[in-house]
């Protein structure tokens, strides 16, 4: 890799970390810290973007640096599947397995129907 595109991806992903704390405060405020809305937050939106970015890319094409910036970069730092995996086990750690389970059921149904959805919205 490039030192350009090395740039671009710590760009991008210094961008979607500080959304993804930001987005997490928010939500603990918001809504309180039992049950992670901030993260199951970022990665539905996240998946949702990667989706629209997915589909414009496969039907028009894009350049390798925006590719690498948003996706790589911006999208890669933004969605949390470390931070979504240490939540569900905390959740069982802590006795609540409907929780943790809920964790996972909504995480993975959101995020898959997020990405397909805006992927198809562009790509018929």
């Amino acid at each position: 890799m490039m030192p350009a595109e090395m740039l671009c991806v710590a760009a991008g992903g210094a961008l979607g970390a500080l959304c993804r704390h930001g987005v997490s405060l928010w939500c603990a405020d918001r809504f309180g810290k039992a049950f992670p809305c901030g993260t199951l937050l970022v990665n539905v939106s996240g998946s949702l973007l990667m989706g629209l970015l997915a589909g414009c890319w496969q039907r028009w094409g894009t350049s390798s640096v925006f590719a690498l910036f948003a996706g790589a970069g911006f999208l890669g730092a933004l969605t949390t599947f470390s931070t979504f995996s240490m939540d569900t086990l905390a959740a069982f750690h802590a006795g609540h397995p409907a929780k943790a389970v809920l964790n996972i059921g909504l995480n993975t149904a959101l995020c898959l129907t997020a990405t397909a959805a805006a992927y198809f919205l562009i790509v018929p």
